[in-house]
């Protein structure tokens, strides 16, 4: 049975180093309990399209680790939007407890899945919601929303509209930079910025658009 290795410990460390991001023992633990119950669940569950466990450090933990350093900058309450198997939401929750995390799917076995991990790595930060985005009511705007592979740019904006507000950054993780797309975004968006993300041990591009609304 594939599970956690040491190599997977090994990979995890120096991906986050070269990330520039630093990872407490309890933080690099929770990680790898994550990837763990990853390998596990997507057996049954197929949760994420990366069968092998070897390919999901680099392209899952330290993929969604590679904005570490934008989310950092920006407000307490994130949305995850699409989450699927919790990338990037669970690997951000446990590396910023004092944030707040919902990570939204409308696929019932994923929120499942998603429900374990809180429970089993007791991330009192994470809430998970089993709803479509379209329908999903929060209280208050969130200050962030990030999906990573979960719609077109226009789709995304058009969708998480109602769940932001003028003060909200929206993140969008994407691989090649998508000028198709930007062409396609709705009026009362913009694009605020396009960074590279060098991602460790991940073939091809990848890129963090950060989209603004005027309201």
């Amino acid at each position: 049975m594939s599970m956690v290795t040491e190599r997977h410990a090994e990979e995890l460390a120096q991906g986050a180093q070269a990330l520039g991001v630093e990872l407490s023992a309890e933080q690099r633990q929770r990680l790898l309990g994550y990837l763990a119950l990853l390998i596990k669940w997507n057996k049954a569950y197929n949760l994420t399209a990366v069968r092998n466990p070897d390919e999901m450090v680099s392209r899952h933990l330290l993929d969604s680790l590679s904005v570490v350093p934008f989310v950092a900058k920006l407000g307490d309450s994130w949305l995850d939007v699409g989450s699927g198997g919790g990338m990037p939401g669970v690997p951000l929750a446990i590396l910023f407890p004092d944030k707040r995390f919902t990570l939204l799917d409308s696929n019932g076995k994923k929120t499942r899945f998603l429900t374990q991990v809180k429970l089993e790595l007791g991330l009192a930060n994470l809430e998970v919601v089993h709803s479509r985005v379209e329908e999903f009511q929060p209280e208050t705007p969130f200050a962030g929303i990030c999906s990573r592979a979960f719609s077109s740019l226009e789709d995304f904006s058009n969708w998480t509209r109602h769940l932001g507000n003028g003060d909200t950054h929206w993140l969008a993780m994407k691989g090649v930079q998508p000028d198709d797309e930007l062409q396609a975004l709705p009026a009362d968006f913009r694009l605020q910025s396009c960074d590279v993300l060098k991602v460790p041990g991940c073939q091809g591009q990848r890129h963090l658009l950060i989209l603004r609304r005027s309201v």
